[in-house]
């Protein structure tokens, strides 16, 4: 079953981006109350380590809105 992003917080994403394992992020989502696979967890901090933002990417995080790969939040 998809992750429903609309209840994903601020805070939980800034948690997420703390982890430094698959493990610690599977265990975090499961926490929250979401099913995340390890497959997941690995694919998303693989994301996190490529991802660098540019000036747009700034606006919006100072803005109250962040995206992470495909995702807007």
């Amino acid at each position: 079953m998809p992750i429903d992003k609309s209840k994903i917080t601020r805070d939980m994403l800034e948690k997420a981006a703390q982890c430094e394992t698959a493990d610690e992020l599977v265990a975090l989502a499961k926490a929250e109350g979401f099913t995340l696979t390890k497959e997941e967890a690995e694919a998303y901090l693989a994301e996190l380590e490529d991802m660098e933002l540019d000036d747009a990417a700034l606006d919006n995080v100072a803005g109250g809105r962040t995206q992470i790969g495909a995702f807007t939040y």
